[in-house]
């Protein structure tokens, strides 16, 4: 399926192409009022882009720690004004028992504020299943920040939880840029390099993009979170079941993959690797190798973004308060709050939970006590699966879109470019060349190419970020104004059903389970005995 949005005619070479989901103009005390769980990086993400591209609203906060909570409830909901009762949570636990007094006064036929129509779920991945399962018997309607959950039991538990009367999504958001709306129509409506043979699809993560999030930060721990696939490339592997699984338009039956194998390991982010001028050092500014590291904390924190005068990601993530202390009292003040958060250390009597139990920012990189993935690649093949003649009448249609190709995804830390998407998809007639700016066709037959630049609207994901919003919005606003049963408004507005949230899941972990284990996954008995056994 595909979101329901305007599409103009790609401008090629010189000009741009808008794809961008649209709204009706909406009477103000009606619009859809939203609830942010987790008030971190995603979660600000998520409240500027409704703000900034949508209709709705954001009403309430819930966030255990105070500064994040006060920070996303002054930007988008309170402002300078004075906060009021239901505005702001701990947790969601919280909200649910004041959502569920706030329906009993209700229901009683007191005056009361209205409620939220809607959630977004943006707590740590390990957190998202007993969230969802608290919320869903409020009835709201979900969008869930990817990946869904952080194992396959968790995934299924949600499967069979989620009501159907309510909206769900989760955040891949790479299916709703304007980039990769482009790609999809390009090459399954306009038919542009006939069918595929084979794709090739890798995302840069960034070589100390990397050593933030997945050696230093909260990613760092398969045992904690969940293998650097799923947690960083979830949605990469959804992308490209989007482009070779699901037909446009929803016209026929989605051809499934055949088999999934995988291979990768954590390369060298260890302590095999670690300089021996570093010695017992476990941390940077403690440490004497530390001014030829690349790695150097200091460098990376302070060198490359503080002293640039970048006091957001990822310095925030180190300690959210240094954005604002930077400006209300300048650089020395942040970078003395800085270089304090990372001079933390542990030391040998320090007991191994406490030190699993957090982020340490200023830690060395090969003493890190991580173990995902830093280079990682995964193959999925596709056999002939061609329609039966009650499915399609006309023989030469029956195997279109439905032959044998392959795809090859690589995820890998050591680049330049930080998560900005390439790849090649080659064609029977012609080949695709992508980045995540321009795409460019290739026609065998005329020797020709067309370089198309899809419009670069901002914010995250090539402008994902506010389009899912956008679309998740308008589904809401279908089924609150009684446009669209909320099935339609799925199909219409999101694009994506639940079954094929899990499927991109399932191949995640379909994959990991190749890794770990040296095999090739045999798709179909796979899902069988895991999924719908």
């Amino acid at each position: 399926m595909i979101p329901n949005t305007d599409v103009n005619e790609p401008v090629l070479q010189n000009g741009t192409s808008r794809l961008n989901g649209t709204h009706e103009p909406v009477d103000i005390d009606r619009r859809p009022r939203l609830l942010i769980i987790g008030a971190g990086a995603r979660g600000n993400a998520y409240a500027r882009a409704v703000t900034d591209s949508t209709l709705g609203v954001i009403s309430a906060v819930a966030e255990p720690v105070a500064y994040k909570r006060e920070s996303l409830g002054r930007k988008y909901i309170w402002g300078a004004t004075a906060k009021v009762a239901g505005q702001e949570f701990v947790d969601w636990k919280q909200f649910v028992q004041h959502e569920r007094i706030r329906r009993e006064r209700e229901s009683a036929g007191e005056m009361v504020p209205p409620g939220v129509d809607g959630v977004f779920v943006c707590t740590l991945d390990e957190m998202h299943a007993e969230a969802i399962a608290g919320l869903v018997p409020l009835g709201l309607h979900i969008m869930c920040e990817k990946p869904l959950a952080t194992t396959l039991h968790d995934c299924l538990q949600i499967y069979r939880t989620i009501p159907s009367e309510a909206i769900f999504l989760i955040g891949h958001v790479l299916r709703y840029s304007p980039h990769n709306m482009l790609l999809r129509k390009l090459l399954l409506e306009e038919d542009v390099i006939g069918d595929v043979v084979s794709i090739e699809h890798t995302e840069p993560v960034g070589w100390w993009h990397f050593s933030h999030s997945y050696v230093r930060g909260n990613w760092r721990k398969e045992s904690t979170t969940a293998p650097s696939l799923l947690t960083k490339s979830c949605h990469d592997i959804d992308l490209i079941l989007w482009l070779l699984c699901s037909p446009p338009h929803g016209k026929y039956k989605e051809h499934l993959p055949s088999h999934i194998s995988s291979s990768g390991a954590l390369s060298y982010f260890k302590r095999s690797r670690k300089p021996p001028l570093a010695g017992e050092a476990t941390n940077c500014l403690k440490c004497p190798a530390e001014r030829e590291c690349i790695y150097s904390a200091k460098k990376i924190y302070n060198e490359r973004h503080l002293a640039e005068g970048n006091a957001g990601w990822p310095i925030h993530i180190v300690d959210p308060e240094i954005e604002d202390c930077f400006l209300t009292q300048g650089y020395d003040a942040a970078e003395e709050k800085l270089m304090s958060k990372l001079a933390e250390d542990y030391s040998k009597n320090t007991p191994q939970s406490i030190i699993d139990g957090r982020p340490w920012f200023g830690r060395c990189v090969y003493e890190s006590n991580n173990d995902v993935c830093d280079d990682q690649t995964v193959t999925i093949t596709w056999g002939d699966d061609p329609l039966s003649p009650d499915e399609e009448l006309d023989p030469s249609k029956r195997l279109k879109g439905r032959g044998s190709k392959t795809a090859s995804f690589h995820m890998v830390a050591f680049t330049e470019k930080q998560c900005e998407r390439r790849g090649r998809i080659y064609g029977t007639r012609g080949e695709i060349e992508y980045d995540s700016k321009t795409i460019r066709v290739y026609d065998f037959a005329s020797g020709q190419s067309e370089v198309y630049k899809p419009h670069q609207p901002g914010g995250g994901h090539g402008g994902g970020d506010d389009a899912l919003a956008r679309q998740y919005i308008n589904a809401i606003d279908a089924v609150k104004t009684q446009r669209l049963s909320v099935k339609e408004a799925q199909t219409k507005h999101v694009g994506c059903s639940l079954e094929e949230i899990i499927r991109s899941h399932a191949v995640v972990f379909a994959a990991e389970e190749s890794r770990k284990e040296r095999k090739v996954v045999a798709w179909s008995d796979w899902w069988k005995m895991k999924v719908e056994g």
